[in-house]
């Protein structure tokens, strides 16, 4: 979330429909730090695009 500087509602909405990639550990899910560089590389690609 501090990364992204998103509240906690918009990252869950970026996990749920799988724009960002996370683990799950027992009941905690983590986002890996590939997984949130590869989510921010590609919207800049899509902005750069369009």
């Amino acid at each position: 979330m501090a990364r992204l500087q998103l509240g906690r509602s918009a990252v869950y909405d970026l996990l749920r429909t799988g724009q960002l990639a996370s683990i799950t550990l027992d009941r905690a899910r983590r986002i890996p730090t590939h997984a949130l560089d590869d989510f921010v590389l590609t919207r800049l690609d899509q902005e750069a695009a369009g």
